[in-house]
This record gives C-alpha cells, sequence and structure tokens, in this order.
C-alpha cells in the first residue's frame, strides 16, 4: 500500500488548526512518523521483540492508539504465544481503515501470524481482557492529562503475571538548559529530514494543545501511583523514550 509524502503544512495557513488523526494526516503518516519521531523504526520494531518476552499463552495483546498499525504488524511477527490474540484500538476512522488494509497486506505476505481484531473506539471506554502486552506508542501525550492515571490503572489491573505495559512518548524536561538543548536538537533532526522552518513552525502551532508531554519522573510516578512495581526505561533517542513498566 503507498503512502504520501508529508506537505501537509508546507504552504502558509492564514489559520492554524489544531492536529486531528483525519484522512489528510493517515494518507501521509509514515512519511510523517519517520520523520518526526527520531528513533521511531527502531522503537516498533523492538516493541515486537520485547513482547515476544513478556507474552503469556492465552492472552491479548492490546496496541492502543495503533494509527497504522505498525506496532501491531511487530507483535505479529515476533509473539509466538499460542492462543494469543491482538487487539488494535484506534479512535480515528481513518487510521482504522487505513490499518486494516495494512494488516490485510501483511497476511498475504506472511503465514501463521496472530489473529488480530482492529476495532474503532475510544481506548477511555474499552473494556479490557486479560493481557500480557499492552503497547502505548506515542498515544498517552494525546490523553488529557486527567484521566491518564485512570487509563494507566485498567491497563495494570488487567494485566496477567508476567505482563507488560511498553509506553512511548515524548518527554519534556525539568532543567531549562537541557530542554533547550534538546529542542533545538530535535529541530535540527527535522530539518535534516527535509522540513522547512515553514513546516515546523505550523507543525508546532497546530500540535501545541494536543500533545502535551510529561517529564520522565511524572512518567514514573504515575505508573507507580498506577500500581506498577517497576518502571524500566530501555530507549532514549533526543527527547523520544519507550519505557517498560512491570506489574
Amino acid at each position: 500500500m503507498t503512502h504520501d509524502p508529508d506537505r501537509l503544512f508546507a504552504a502558509p495557513l492564514a489559520a492554524v488548526p489544531d492536529f486531528v488523526f483525519n484522512e489528510d494526516v493517515a494518507r501521509v503518516f509514515p512519511d510523517m512518523i519517520k520523520r518526526s519521531v527520531p528513533g521511531y523504526p527502531t522503537i516498533v520494531e523492538n516493541i515486537g521483540v520485547l513482547a515476544g518476552q513478556f507474552a503469556q499463552p492465552g492472552t491479548v495483546l492490546y496496541d492502543l492508539g495503533c494509527s497504522l498499525g505498525a506496532v501491531t504488524q511487530a507483535l505479529r511477527r515476533h509473539v509466538k504465544s499460542e492462543r494469543c490474540q491482538v487487539l488494535a484500538v484506534d479512535n480515528s476512522a481513518a487510521m482504522v481503515e487505513r490499518c486494516r488494509e495494512y494488516l490485510h497486506a501483511q497476511d498475504a505476505m506472511f503465514q501463521e501470524l496472530l489473529p488480530v481484531e482492529v476495532r474503532e473506539a475510544d481506548i477511555l471506554a474499552l473494556q479490557f481482557q486479560p493481557a500480557s502486552v499492552v503497547a502505548l506508542n506515542f498515544t498517552l501525550q494525546f490523553i488529557a492529562p486527567e484521566c491518564r492515571t485512570d487509563l494507566l490503572a485498567r491497563i495494570r489491573q488487567s494485566l496477567v503475571p508476567g505482563g507488560a505495559l511498553i509506553l512511548s512518548e515524548k518527554l519534556c524536561f525539568d532543567d531549562p538548559a537541557e530542554q533547550a538543548l534538546l529542542t533545538e536538537l530535535h529541530l535540527a533532526f527535522k530539518r535534516a529530514n527535509g522540513y522547512s522552518d515553514l513546516e515546523i513552525a505550523q507543525k508546532r502551532s497546530a500540535i501545541e494543545n494536543v500533545l502535551i508531554p510529561d517529564s520522565l519522573d511524572s512518567h514514573r510516578a504515575r505508573l507507580q501511583e498506577a500500581g506498577f512495581s517497576r518502571v524500566v526505561p530501555w530507549f532514549q533517542c533526543l527527547n523520544f523514550a519507550s519505557l517498560i513498566a512491570l506489574p
């Protein structure tokens, strides 16, 4: 399945609307995420590898905020536990439709993959089944801050012994100098990937009230409040990181 290059913010906009995961974004999302999030392909592929260590037979593996299903595809490639199912959930109809098309293409290329259900739903209203792996890959940052602890607590309650939550997020930093340095380095990453200063500025305006990042310490504290016993950072590239949270 083909996708278009991300040119959504290339032309000057009289008013920049808030960022939404609509059809325009879904159409360019693979290009957008690769050029915007340093380390993204490494994170996605290794979520599958990590999941292979935590998946338990007869449980559900959740990809929450699945977008086009990159994590779901990695889970299906790497997890071999018996009687597992992947449940990929997103509240964007455009993302869900394209996710199903991508997964159909994966089914045509590989045999004996885990069964998968793609569901259009609000993850805040989801009734969790017993799970051994839950992936929140750059999803929590789009959830209202006041709703985050409750969601994580419900995820924690759904995890079976030996399971894990894998949480990837953009970070902010309490130290102003560290924040300034990593912000500038992230801007350099975007420029190196072909984004103009106009595109960077307009995208920032679109997303600043939609994506609310936390510090690593805030993530640790919230996960512990939600009932997780251990939080282990396993990857960081500039101001993007991924953590393993254990019950």
